[in-house]
């Protein structure tokens, strides 16, 4: 089936930065067999040439690793539609211009996802057509929940991509090959081995002008809501009978439906907020002062939970989340700290447990384990099996777009995966409304908001 991108938002940032370098990975990959034209849908009056000139310069500066050849090859498969999204008439415009079975991406705000939704269904979707929405999915769970109506009355399920880059990134992919490809591992993957799992991307990143989005969504639902907790998913779940879209999205969903918010948001929760400081090189702003930014809001740059799965597999194991900018170094990794041995006959010392880690970009795997020294048999020595992976050939928005060209939902998020990480934030995010969990200060460049948060724990 041959297929068409409409990239409702085409002239936005999301696009730009993201979406057309992946189509570019994807015609110089050679994943492409045949062209793919790219409708974009904007407000911007601009012709299908001024689009191209636009489109061109992002190319250039976010897609400098593909060959210009193959940078012009997309610019010149690119259309462009003047109109309101949230307009039926407007999208059937565009719609209209399209000969192939299109892909309706909603490379948008999720503040305007459900009138663009209303709009489409009054248009129709063409048989075949499939819908993609960017994440987060909704404002909250009742937003979220009309979403879902709104896609069921459009498209069956497995025609909707309800996007979420982190779930096409290398090592996230290698946990499902780390668990169910290894005999090694599945076996201990539960609570009498594992004491406890951290998943944590912290970044040396500030605002970066985008006020206008962070300043209404914040940490907790930019990185802890969807990415977060995907990741969560993935580590908890149960063995898929398949690893393809149903399975996936069966077994993520049971694990969801078993996390329970903190008991006490006001001991199981952190949220901060950078002040101005230093980071490597650069001197960042106080937060609050920032452009755009209403400090009133409270917005948080930094969120942090802790939450239990209450099944057989993991009761009693505390799953700690957390995300913040301005921080003093990245550190993007899955951290699985395993129990101590029972009894440790041959030795006096009392050696640190063993921990696996799988670090997201740049992407591998450490095993820390403790083995017998160089010099006395019985003393034992810290030892760390590490493997660095290769770069992917593709980003994870070329792969996703891959993945969506050929109709394969299985890296997309389901119905209900989607309200379930809802359900799990919303209490936290009305206990901070209601002040119950401190808003603390940590300067640019720290490690966080709370002492004993470094970048190795």
């Amino acid at each position: 089936m041959t297929r068409s991108f409409v990239v409702l938002g085409g002239s936005g940032d999301l696009t730009g930065r993201l979406l057309l370098p992946g189509l570019a990975e994807l015609f110089e990959a050679g994943v492409l067999d045949g062209e793919v034209d790219v409708l974009a849908v904007s407000r911007e009056d601009w012709t299908d040439e001024e689009y191209r000139d636009w489109a061109r310069r992002r190319l250039d500066a976010h897609a400098a690793h593909v060959p210009e050849q193959t940078r012009e090859r997309v610019v010149r498969r690119l259309g462009y539609v003047r109109g309101d999204v949230t307009v039926a008439g407007d999208l059937r415009r565009a719609l209209d211009r399209v000969e192939d079975v299109p892909v309706v991406y909603l490379a948008l705000p999720n503040t305007v996802f459900r009138p663009t939704l209303e709009a489409l269904a009054e248009v129709g979707l063409p048989e075949g057509g499939i819908v993609a929405v960017e994440k987060p999915f909704g404002r909250d769970g009742a937003d979220a929940r009309e979403l879902n109506r709104i896609l069921h009355g459009m498209a069956p399920e497995d025609a909707v991509f309800r996007t979420d880059h982190f779930l096409a990134k290398q090592t996230v992919l290698n946990v499902l090959g780390l668990r169910f490809a290894n005999r090694l591992f599945e076996p201990v993957w539960n609570a009498a081995h594992v004491e406890s799992v951290e998943i944590v991307f912290d970044e040396t990143l500030g605002l970066e002008g985008r006020a206008g989005y962070y300043d209404t969504a914040g940490a907790l639902r930019d990185m802890l809501q969807n990415h977060l907790l995907q990741l969560l998913a993935l580590v908890a779940m149960e063995p898929p009978l398949a690893v393809d879209a149903a399975g996936l999205a069966a077994r993520k969903g049971d694990v969801l439906r078993a996390v329970q918010p903190p008991a006490d948001v006001a001991t199981g929760t952190v949220r901060g907020r950078y002040t101005a400081g230093r980071v490597g090189d650069r001197d960042l702003p106080d937060y609050a002062t920032e452009d755009g930014v209403d400090p009133d809001r409270e917005t948080e740059t930094y969120a942090e939970f802790t939450v239990t799965v209450d099944n057989w597999r993991w009761s009693g194991v505390p799953f700690r989340l957390r995300s913040g900018k301005a921080l003093g170094a990245d550190r993007r990794e899955i951290v699985l700290r395993f129990r101590p041995v029972p009894h440790l006959a041959f030795t006096d010392e009392d050696p640190e447990p063993d921990v696996l880690r799988m670090r997201l970009d740049p992407d591998g795997i450490a095993l820390e384990v403790n083995l017998n020294g160089a010099g006395d048999p019985f003393d034992l020595e810290r030892r760390v099996l590490d493997i660095a992976l290769p770069p992917a050939g593709l980003s994870a928005y070329g792969l996703l777009l891959r993945e969506m060209l050929a109709g394969d939902a299985a890296l997309s998020i389901s119905d209900v995966e989607a309200e379930e990480s809802w359900r799990i934030v919303e209490p936290i995010l009305a206990a901070w409304a209601a002040g119950e969990a401190p808003l603390r200060d940590y300067p640019a460049g720290s490690d966080g908001p709370l002492p004993g948060h470094d970048q190795g724990t």
